[in-house]
């Protein structure tokens, strides 16, 4: 009998969401070897890290010919920003990621918010600045708290939240130093955040889970805003109806790309806010499974990821899934956050088997002893039969893991 032969993976991305994938990847049977393309040197333990730019697409093609990749998954903004997909597919090479022109309206911040706006998506108020001069003059008439950030979705995005005018006009004259091209003043929402994730080979759409996000740095919300700090799943606060309906406008979304000739593949990321009234507003989107959510979607999933993400890039996932099988788990997760790079981190071998922690960037030294990241380091998550077992362990386990000057949000799932 002929030997069935395992299949190469091309992972391009650097952050702890490639790094969750990668690793779930080296994990089945029938992937020989994993690729990742990106800066993310932790990730050597399990795969392969090439030394290439995520946004150098024709290297990126070259490299994938020569290795015979089965598949390859962009989750790298750069990557699908410089539009990889459309030169894998001419290539006839198989990759499960949204093309540029399908993911405009996600890839920035201004985009989202004057594709909610024209498509009646009930969204925070908000504003478009280019002159540093006229966000000013907005800020000093508006009423407060505001967000304000840059065009950017990514860990170097600028995010401010101002409750003072003094603060808002801080943040807008630091930004205009960076020159920023794009400045978005947004009212702030009071509610419960969340992210409802669906995937889809651009025709067919199914959820693939909901998490509760923690977005700012302290306990209680304080503090400075962040890209995610930290996660829990399932999110019994968001009823099945609110899925269904955001669900349905994202099919709605889908089809309006797909009459466009830019159909949407993979995974998209639908960020909401839900009031005290059961009423919610969407915030924005995300290209792929954020870096803190990343770990923790994945344990929820009873799928196989290769099949899966297989099927979306060759066309057959209609026909392949009328649903996405979950396992009746819990997972909380929580970034550990640096405030200088090059600490030890100790304690990452003796942790439970039900942890699983995700790099973000660390390093090793020559005595081959992890070292931190400044900024957000490692995500750890903890699957369990509850949530409140799940959150128990957690923190149970970040007491193992130290360095100096750790940071974490204790009130995760409290």
């Amino acid at each position: 009998m002929d030997k069935i032969k395992k299949k190469n993976v091309l992972i391009v991305g650097s952050g702890a969401a490639a790094y969750a994938v990668a690793y779930k990847f080296s994990l089945y049977d029938e992937v020989e070897k994993v690729f990742v393309a990106g800066t993310n040197s932790a990730m050597k333990t399990f795969a392969e890290v090439v030394d290439i730019r995520e946004d150098a697409v024709d290297e990126l093609l070259i490299f994938a010919l020569k290795n015979e990749i089965d598949l390859t998954v962009a989750i790298s903004q750069k990557a699908i920003a410089a539009d990889i997909v459309e030169t894998f597919q001419a290539n006839s090479q198989d990759i499960f990621a949204p093309s540029a022109k399908s993911a405009e309206f996600a890839l920035s911040r201004a985009n989202s918010k004057r594709f909610l706006y024209k498509n009646h998506v009930p969204t925070p108020r908000f504003g478009i600045f280019e002159k540093a001069s006229i966000a000013l003059d907005y800020v000093s008439k508006a009423q407060m708290p505001l967000i304000i950030s840059s065009d950017t979705i990514n860990d170097a995005t600028i995010l401010c939240a101002c409750s003072t005018v003094e603060t808002a006009r801080r943040c807008i004259e630091d930004m205009a130093l960076y020159n920023e091209n794009k400045i978005i003043i947004e009212e702030f929402v009071q509610g419960h955040n969340f992210t409802v994730y669906v995937i889809t080979d651009g025709y067919h759409v199914l959820p693939l889970a909901v998490t509760a996000d923690y977005k700012f740095l302290e306990d209680g919300d304080g503090g400075l805003l962040t890209c995610g700090m930290g996660c829990f799943l399932p999110d019994y606060k968001v009823s099945t109806e609110i899925v269904e309906c955001i669900t349905e406008n994202v099919r709605n979304i889908l089809s309006a790309l797909e009459k466009k000739g830019s159909p949407y593949l993979g995974i998209l990321g639908v960020e909401c806010i839900l009031s005290d009234n059961d009423k919610f507003v969407t915030t924005g989107f995300t290209t792929f499974l954020k870096d803190d959510a990343a770990q923790a979607v994945l344990n929820s999933l009873d799928e196989n990821l290769f099949v899966l993400f297989k099927a979306c890039a060759v066309g057959s996932f209609a026909d392949d899934y009328e649903y996405i099988k979950i396992k009746h788990t819990a997972s909380v997760s929580a970034v550990l956050y640096s405030r200088n790079d090059g600490n030890i981190i100790s304690g990452l071998d003796i942790l439970d088997d039900n942890t699983i922690v995700s790099h973000f960037s660390t390093s090793k030294n020559e005595y081959s002893e992890c070292l931190t990241n400044k900024g957000r380091t490692l995500v750890v998550t903890q699957e369990a039969a509850t949530l409140s077992s799940a959150r128990k362990l957690l923190y149970e386990n970040i007491d193992v893991v130290n360095f100096s000057g750790k940071k974490f949000r204790s009130d995760i799932c409290n």
